[in-house]
C-alpha cells in the first residue's frame, strides 16, 4: 500500500501529522530522526514528511540521513509552529498528498488488515509464534491478526501476574477460550510479587514486570519446542511514551521500554504504527464482540502501576475493590461506555479520620476518568456529582483501610493517563 513516512524530529505534533495524513486515506508511519534511508527502500513509499523544523531550516542540518533525498520522492518538511494554526497545516498536507505525491488516498483499515496479515505471513513462514495475551483489545487483535495470517502456527499465552482486577484473570480465560487460538494460561503470581518486592520507583517495576514476562514466554515456547517469533500488541502511544528519536522518556511501556537486551525471540508487532482507535476499527473488521472492543485500556503491569509505591498482597486487595466498586458505578449508572478510561489509584498518602468514634490513619484512593481518541492526550470526565458520592461512600464503607477519596481533574499533558 501507499505509504508516507513522517520523519520525527523530536515533537508531538508527528502524531497529528500522521492523523492528518491517514484522515486523507493514505497510510502513514512514523519513524525517528535517526533513521537511514536504506531501511525505507523495501517500503511502497509515494512522500516523506520532516516534522520538526524550524522555518525555512534544512532538515539535514538537523541530521537527517542525506540520502533521504535521494529517494526519488517528494519531501514536505513542517516546523512545529504550524499547530498553531491547523487548518494551514491540513491544507499543506492534503495538497502534497494530491499535488506531489499523487497518491490514490484508498487507504483503509479493511486494507492495513488484509496488507498486514500478508506482511505478518512474509515475515513469519512456517515456523511458530507465541502471543502474550493480556485479555485487553490491543493483544486481541495483534492474536487475531496473526492467527488469520497463519492459524494454528500461534500459540496464545495469557500470564496471571497477580496484578489482574478483581476475577479479571478468570474472565479472560473464559472468554479468550472460544476462539481458536491454543490457550494456555500460567498462574505466575507469586514469582512477580517475589520480582518487585521492595520496589517503589515506577520505572523499575514496569521493567522489571516487562524482564519477567519475557521469561515466562521463553520457559513456555520451550515447552512447546522451537518457536521463534513473539507476538506483541504494541501500539504507537506505547512507542513514542518509552522515547522515539528525540523524545525524552515519559515512562516505559514493559512491552517497549521494558523489554530484556537478550531477547530470544523476534518481535511480531502488527499495532505498532496503529493509534487506540484504529485498532478498536480493526477488531471489529475482525470480528471481535463489542464487550472486548468497548474495554477500557489496562496497562499490561496492571495493578502493580496503580498502587504508588511498593507493591503487597494487601494493597492489592485493597485497590481491587475499590477499582470494582467504581467500575461497577460507572456501568450501573450508563457512563462506562461514555468513558475512553476509568479506574482506581491507592496512593501513598495515608491522612487521619474518623470511623465508629475512632481515630484511623489509612490510604487514600484517587479516582480517574478521562476521555480520549488515542492516548496521547485526554481531559478528565465530567462525571455527575451524585455518581462520584455513591461511588465514594460506598469504597469508604466498604473497602478496609482506606478513609478518603479524591477525584482526579488532570488533563494529558501536562499529566499523563496512568499515574505511574
Amino acid at each position: 500500500m501507499e505509504t508516507i513516512v513522517i520523519i520525527d524530529l523530536g515533537t508531538n505534533y508527528s502524531q497529528e501529522v500522521a492523523r492528518m495524513v491517514r484522515s486523507c486515506r493514505v497510510y502513514s508511519e512514523i519513524v525517528p530522526g535517526n533513521t537511514s534511508a536504506a531501511s525505507l527502500k523495501g517500503k511502497n513509499l509515494v512522500g516523506i514528511i520532516v516534522v520538526g523544523t524550524s522555518p525555512g531550516e534544512d532538515p539535514q542540518a538537523l541530521g537527517l540521513d542525506p540520502e533521504i533525498s535521494k529517494l526519488g520522492v517528494p519531501l514536505l518538511a513542517l516546523s512545529a509552529s504550524k499547530k498553531h494554526d491547523a487548518k494551514t497545516t491540513m491544507k499543506h498536507v492534503e495538497d502534497f498528498l494530491a499535488k506531489e505525491c499523487r497518491t490514490g488516498q484508498d487507504w483503509t483499515m479493511q486494507l492495513f488488515v488484509d496488507t498486514m496479515v500478508e506482511t505478518i505471513r512474509r515475515q513469519v513462514g512456517e515456523k511458530r509464534l507465541v502471543c502474550g495475551l493480556s485479555g485487553g483489545i490491543d493483544s486481541a487483535v495483534a492474536a487475531m491478526l496473526v492467527h488469520k495470517a497463519v492459524g494454528r502456527q500461534l500459540t496464545c499465552i495469557f500470564v496471571d501476574h497477580g496484578f489482574m482486577r478483581q476475577n479479571e484473570a478468570e474472565e479472560v480465560i473464559e472468554t479468550y477460550s472460544e476462539y481458536d487460538l491454543n490457550l494456555i494460561a500460567v498462574d505466575a503470581r507469586d514469582r512477580f510479587l517475589a520480582k518487585i518486592k521492595g520496589v517503589a520507583d515506577p520505572e523499575q517495576k514496569r521493567k522489571l514486570i516487562g524482564a519477567e514476562f519475557i521469561r515466562v514466554f521463553e520457559e513456555e515456547a520451550r515447552k512447546l519446542g522451537d518457536v521463534d517469533f513473539l507476538v506483541q500488541g504494541t501500539v504507537y502511544p506505547d512507542v513514542i511514551e518509552s522515547g522515539l528519536g528525540k523524545h525524552g522518556v515519559i515512562k516505559s511501556h514493559h512491552n517497549v521500554g521494558g523489554l530484556p537486551e537478550n531477547l530470544k525471540f523476534e518481535l511480531v508487532e502488527p499495532l505498532r504504527q496503529l493509534f487506540k482507535d484504529e485498532v478498536r476499527q480493526a477488531a471489529a473488521i475482525l470480528g471481535l464482540p463489542e464487550t472486548i472492543i468497548q474495554r477500557h485500556p489496562f496497562p499490561g503491569p496492571g495493578l502493580a502501576i496503580r498502587i504508588i509505591g511498593e507493591v503487597t498482597p494487601a494493597k492489592l486487595e485493597i485497590l481491587r475493590k475499590a477499582d470494582h466498586i467504581f467500575i461497577d458505578e460507572l456501568r450501573k449508572s450508563g457512563w462506562y461506555p461514555q468513558v475512553w478510561q476509568a479506574f482506581a489509584v491507592l496512593t501513598d498518602i495515608r491522612t487521619v479520620g474518623v470511623k465508629d468514634a475512632e481515630r484511623t490513619y489509612d490510604y487514600t484512593v484517587a479516582l480517574r476518568a478521562v476521555h480520549s481518541t488515542d492516548g496521547m492526550t485526554a481531559r478528565w470526565v465530567r462525571l455527575p456529582y451524585e455518581l462520584l458520592e455513591l461511588a465514594s461512600a460506598r469504597i469508604l464503607a466498604e473497602v478496609g483501610g482506606v478513609n478518603r477519596v479524591v477525584y482526579d481533574l488532570s488533563a494529558k499533558p501536562p499529566a499523563t493517563i496512568e499515574w505511574e
